[in-house]
């Protein structure tokens, strides 16, 4: 299947991923239709921050994934779909856990069930490497074991299982997606490079953290986007849930040093006690295998974690991006 012309709904358009997603389609020469989530603001998250003339043609549609008449609006003369809303916080997940079944099972139901009564040529799910768990084996391939190690996990397993069925139930064209950790412009403050970069760009003496020791595979957005695409086009992807990794990890605290020498930081690495995560709900490895993605779609990563970092500091440090973000707070 060929992107190029087609339309093309993206749920969770104002989202980090999401917001490159639409802005790369668009490139692509797709009709887009962006889902955002409602608010009496206008607000259309990310997508506020994408210079206009990147996003010509675009639609945008307000709405709440929870709601099927809504969802089904959306869906509504589109040939593809993109899934990415959802809720994403592990911190919050613990404090709120039927927001996410709500939100990620519930929702991803609904794109389900619209996609397949309107016959579309492709859904791609949204997925994550939080769904494995602390890894069993190395590198991390799709058929490793998955195991829940927090509310948020347990909601995207569920959710895979809801597309994986209706592919083998009803033939929908479904292609499960399973980024590892993605980072650069425009993610929230929630994930660690944001997080550290806030810091050391604001001056702090302290750079506060949570635990250290977890171990991440990190990938740049560019890179993430493209396999995206790169899945959806592919017909041997129908079916199948591949992973989005580099092959590579590092400590949290090797990549909060590496992000400090790039900003000229004086700050220190210090481990604050609200950050950390139960001790049974620490997923304390996780490196994935990108073989079954090279495979099928001959995606490579082009960017190295050096490249990805220094690119994601620029951003911040341009246009008053740094301003967008509280940085005193913990950002749940």
């Amino acid at each position: 299947m060929k992107l190029k012309s087609k339309r093309v709904l993206v749920t969770g358009a104002d989202g980090f991923i999401g917001s490159h997603l639409t802005e790369a389609l668009v490139g692509a020469g797709c009709r887009v239709r962006a889902f955002v989530y409602y608010n009496s603001f206008n607000s259309l998250g990310w997508l506020d921050a994408v210079p206009k003339s990147r996003l010509k043609g675009v639609e945008v549609f307000a709405g709440d994934i929870r709601d099927p008449s809504g969802v089904r609006e959306a869906v509504k003369d589109m040939d593809a779909v993109f899934h990415l809303a959802a809720l994403i916080g592990i911190p919050f997940s613990y404090h709120s856990p039927d927001s996410y079944v709500d939100t990620n099972i519930r929702g991803t139901l609904n794109i389900l069930q619209a996609s397949r009564d309107l016959e579309l040529e492709r859904v791609i799910c949204t997925s994550t490497s939080e769904v494995y768990g602390t890894a069993m084996h190395i590198p991390i391939d799709e058929e490793h074991p998955l195991r829940a190690q927090s509310p948020y996990s347990a909601t995207k397993i569920a959710a895979d299982k809801l597309a994986e069925s209706f592919h083998l139930s009803f033939g929908l064209p479904v292609a499960i997606v399973r980024p590892f950790n993605t980072y650069g412009p425009r993610q929230s403050a929630r994930a660690v490079i944001p997080t550290v970069i806030i810091q050391a760009l604001s001056g702090y003496d302290s750079i506060h953290l949570g635990s250290t020791h977890p171990r991440r595979d990190l990938v740049f957005i560019d890179d993430t986007v493209k396999g995206f695409i790169k899945i959806a086009e592919a017909d041997r992807a129908v079916g199948e849930v591949i992973n989005i990794a580099t092959g590579h990890d590092l400590s949290i605290g090797e990549l909060a040093q590496k992000i400090i020498d790039v900003t000229g930081s004086s700050g220190r690495i210090v481990k604050d006690k609200a950050r950390i995560r139960p001790p049974d709900s620490e997923v304390d490895r996780l490196l994935g295998s990108n073989a079954k993605l090279k495979k099928i779609c001959g995606w490579v990563p082009k960017n190295s974690l050096d490249e990805g970092i220094r690119n994601t500091v620029e951003w911040f440090r341009e246009g008053g991006n740094l301003k967008r973000y509280k940085a005193g707070i913990y950002n749940v």
